[in-house]
Order: C-alpha cells, then structure tokens, then sequence
C-alpha cells in the first residue's frame, strides 16, 4: 500500500473517531435522556448532504487537573457551515458526550470562528446549546471564550440573523449568548436556562426550587419572555428554526425570500364584516383577524405564552414576508403593560433592522394603571415601543379595528411616527380616552354629587344572611383596570355575581340603628387574567328610620395575568337599601 493511500485510510479513520464524539456509552446516555447527539441534530436541521464540517480535529491545549490525558477530536462543539431549504447558513452544536459539551479555549475560537465566516458571507448563524458551561479545569481561558462570543454576537446584532436553540443545560455565563442572539428556542422538559443553580439560590436566600421552576422552558416562556419558542421534541423544535428562517432575509442588506402565493389577493373575507361585536364592551380573537387576512392563514408566533395582551410573529401578504404586532382584546382588553411594550419593541425593532415591513393591528384601550405598572417602570417600557415605531424604516402600516386611546394610540404606530398608511375601520375610535371616561372629566362635579348617594340594591335578608343578587364587583374592577380595560371582563362576568354575608343583629339602646357583626365569605373573581378576591368588613350599620345598610367591602389577593398588584384596592364605602322579602 502506497504512503498516500495509507494516509488516506488514517484520515477516514481519524473521521470516525471524530464522529461518536465521547463514545458509544456517553452516546447511548444521551438517547436514554431523550435527547439527540450533535450530529444527529445537524443532519435533521440542514439539508441532507450539505453539512461541510470545518475543525474536526481541534483538541484542546489543557494540561491541568489531568486533562492531558483526556482528549476528544473536535473538543465538544461540532462546527460547519449547510443550507436548508438551498440557502446558506452556518452553525455549531455542542456535543454533550464530550465533557459535558463545556466550553473550553478552543472551542470558543471553533465557534468564533464560524460566528466570523457567518458575517463574512452574509447568512445566518444558529448556535444549538447543550453544555454544563465553562470547563473550569481551564479557568480564566474559559471565561475569556465566553467573552470573545459575545462580543461577536453583538457585532453581529442587526447584521445576520442569530438563532439559538437550547437543547440541554445552559447555565451561568453561558446563558448571555442566547440572550444576545434574536430569537432563542427551548425545549419542554430537558433544556434550562439560568445564571445561579438551585443549589446557589439555597445557599444564598434560602428558596427550595428545582431546575426546571427555576430557568425551565415553562418559565421562560411564560413569566420572563427569555425564549421565544418552546417545542415538546427536538424534531419539532429544529422544523421550527427551518420555518422561521423562511420568513427572515439571509443579511440586513437583503430582503425575505419570496414564496409564490396560492391565496389570491382579491380574495374576500366576508367573516371580516361581522367579526367585530356590536358591543364595544365584548372581546372578540385577534388571531381570527390575522388568519382572516394573512396568505393562507398561516402565522408564526412569537412568544405566544408571554404578555398575551399584544400579538407579534411573521406571516406573508402575496407571498412577501411581514411582521404582525396586534393588540388582543382577549386578553386583559388589550391593554398594553410593561412585559407587552418591551416584547413589541423587540419584535420592530428586529424587523426594522432586517427589512421586514411591519403591520400593526390597533384595538387598545390605554396602558395598564396600577402601582405594579409604575413602580415596574410602564412608563420607560412604553417609550421603548415608542422609539422602535418612531425610528423604524421599514414599511409601515397600522390598521385601527375598533379603538385607539391616548398615549397607547400614540405608541401603536400612530402616523406622526412615519406610518406609511393608517387605516381605519368602520368600528374604529381613535380619541384622547373612551366616552365614559370623557365624562367623567367634563362633568366630575356632577358626577361626584351623584355618587354621594351611594349604591342603591336589593338583598335579600334571612336566616341570619344577607344575599346580594346582584353584587356591585365593577366599581372595583373598573378602579383597577380602568373604564375601559374593565368593560369586556363586566361583560364576560355579567351583572349576575352574587355574594352571601351570614351576620349577627344587636340592637342599640336608642333603638335607632342596628349594629351587625358580619361574617362574609370571600367573593372569588377569575376572569381574563384578573384574580380578585372580595371581602366585606366585619361591622356594619343598619339604620332603623331610613331603612339604610352601610358597610365597606375591600379587595384583596389581587392579581393581573398572574402578577401580583401591589396595594390591592382603596376600601370603598358602599350603601344599600335594605328590604325585607
């Protein structure tokens, strides 16, 4: 056999060793925990065939700790650029079964080295996590890895496309690189993300908390907005990343491909005619407005579990991609908060910077009031949303379908921030506030005088218990959320909301007046993300001549999408015509 053909036959053999990573028994782990090697992901993600792996052979340069004896082909990262669906893309994917897929020297210069081809070239760059963070046999090297990623995620940041999917453990300094990236996937179940373990929380305040309550792909879809996708399998979760690059341009400088449309333009929606409820109290489902309108009522949604009130994803008008940002009025009327404001800022800004035109869906009753909202800093969200409409120049075009009031008009892509077109509909208000609101300013005074005379309602008293039929819930509501956030959720619950308070009677020596010691059972509200619990005070009042009940009720536990609000209700003193039946 000649020199060459042996060194050949070195160089395949070297290429198998390369292939099974840590080994069949570390591979043989992996499969047990329900998760695909690196490879096996690559090849379902790309193309097939058109992986090109770039520094298979790397090892690292370790000597501490007896890591000199322990060398791997590739070092736990496998890099290389493919295409999918015949468009170019590069990638790496840390390998589980080599050392935990942590991250050593050099397989931060594997990775950054990728990272700069992706720039050079113009495609996207994917990044799949599943490492047990920094080799720490390598110390400060390691550390010194990290940093150099990030900094080329931020040089990449608006430049090429940067996804990152989270397919095992992504913990402490690893966790920056996703968050830096623009759109981040985890998958349900075997993936987490945080910067401090649950061993380290109990160190340091004491919480008992698993992996998955602490940084699982529930919470991050739901109560932080770190992911933007979560998948039930790895199958499902890498389709995902092929269908969104189908919506995204290769670079800034490009625009989204083109995908022949088979939904005719002319076509007519007539659901659209009745879609909007004659009331303008009642909710009604955005998403049948955006599969009404969008080709072939397809919609990729983004952080769909997280501040449910606004709706963002990408859809296609004739075949050309665009950004969806719409207002839900299913959800806590629509009205925008903190966590909604910062999620449609990114989402615009993201399409701003990567040409994608953006279509704004506007029914918005104002922004959420509370302490919560204003000591979480409502004021410095919104104006992020603001600037993204107001600096984006991309085409822009907002669509008014019922309501549009006071500030929240103004950040929606109002067309003082160069809104390209501004549609409205026939059902559409757009005003400094709503009209029962405008009442209340033009005519305070006599709106104050008429509220001195209390509530007026008929119970019903006996066995020692007094029956509201219809119990006046929606002055608390409407304190809460205001007059117009508060409509759909009266709607929804009715006029019918009963409450029972048992009570005791003690007559005063002046026969006068009754004292009441009240034994209320609390009033339980949970409706459209609002969880109110209703108390009555203790004591009341009853006086014999006006035949006139006076107590004061209370709201407490209050919560709104699961949020607690801080401060609950002022008390409100309430009275009633007391009638015996």
């Amino acid at each position: 056999m000649s020199n060459q053909l042996e060194k050949i036959k070195e160089l395949i053999e070297r290429r198998a060793v390369a292939r099974i990573g840590g080994g069949e028994k570390a591979i043989a782990k992996q499969h047990e925990k329900g998760k695909y090697t690196a490879r096996e992901r690559i090849a379902m993600l790309l193309d097939e065939g058109s992986f090109e792996e770039m520094d298979m052979f790397v090892e690292h340069r370790c000597t501490n700790f007896g890591m000199e004896k322990k060398h791997y082909p590739g070092d736990g990262v496998v890099t290389g650029c493919g295409t999918i669906e015949g468009r170019l893309v590069y990638l790496f994917a840390q390998d589980f079964t080599v050392t935990a897929g942590s991250l050593s020297e050099t397989m931060s210069l594997k990775i950054c080295k990728i990272m700069d081809q992706a720039m050079k070239m113009g495609a996207p760059c994917i990044g799949i996590n599943d490492s047990g963070g920094a080799r720490i046999q390598e110390g400060i090297n390691a550390l010194a890895g990290y940093a150099e990623i990030f900094q080329r995620n931020i040089l990449a940041s608006g430049v090429i496309p940067q996804i990152s999917g989270i397919f095992g453990p992504c913990a402490g300094g690893a966790v920056y690189s996703p968050a830096l990236t623009d759109f981040t996937l985890m998958m349900e179940g075997t993936s987490y993300m945080f910067l401090t373990g649950p061993k380290v929380v109990k160190t340091v305040t004491g919480e008992d908390v698993s992996q998955e309550n602490l940084g699982g792909a529930s919470v991050h879809s739901t109560k932080s907005g770190v992911t933007h996708f979560t998948a039930k399998t790895e199958e499902e979760g890498l389709a995902l990343i092929r269908t969104l690059l189908s919506y995204i341009p290769q670079n800034n400088l490009e625009e989204a491909p083109y995908v022949d449309c088979t939904d005719p333009i002319d076509r007519l929606e007539d659901s659209l005619n009745d879609i909007i409820p004659d009331s303008p109290n009642k909710p009604y489902d955005m998403y049948e407005v955006i599969s009404a309108i969008v080709d072939n009522g397809e919609f990729l949604e983004i952080q769909k579990d997280y501040a449910k009130n606004i709706i963002i994803g990408f859809a296609r008008f004739n075949g050309q991609s665009v950004g969806i940002v719409a207002n839900q009025p299913k959800f806590l009327a629509g009205v925008l908060d903190s966590n909604a404001s910062r999620k449609g800022a990114r989402f615009v800004r993201f399409c701003d910077a990567f040409n994608i035109p953006i279509v704004s869906l506007v029914d918005v009753p104002g922004f959420l009031p509370g302490t919560g909202q204003e000591y979480n800093g409502v004021i410095l969200h919104g104006a992020k949303l603001l600037y993204a409409y107001g600096e984006a120049t991309v085409p822009k075009v907002t669509i008014t379908l019922r309501k549009s009031y006071g500030g929240s008009h103004i950040v929606m892509s109002c067309k003082q921030l160069r809104g390209d077109m501004n549609y409205a509909w026939p059902t559409a208000e757009i005003a400094v506030m709503g009209g029962a609101g405008a009442v209340e300013v033009l005519y305070a005074k006599e709106a104050k005088e008429a509220a001195a005379t209390g509530t007026t309602l008929e119970l019903k008293v006996a066995n020692d218990s007094i029956q509201f039929e219809k119990f006046p819930y929606q002055a608390l509501v409407v304190e809460l959320l205001g007059e117009e956030a508060s409509k759909p959720i009266i709607e929804e619950i009715g006029e019918s909301l009963s409450y029972k308070i048992n009570y005791t009677a003690t007559m005063n020596a002046a026969k006068d007046s009754v004292v009441m010691t009240l034994k209320p059972e609390p009033l339980k509200i949970d409706v459209a993300g609002v969880e109110v619990t209703i108390e009555a005070e203790k004591t009341a009042s009853y006086a014999v001549k006006d035949k006139n009940l006076k107590f004061t009720i209370k709201a407490a536990n209050v919560k709104v999408g699961g949020i607690d609000f801080p401060g609950g209700w002022t008390p409100m003193d309430l009275s009633f015509d007391m009638k015996k039946k």
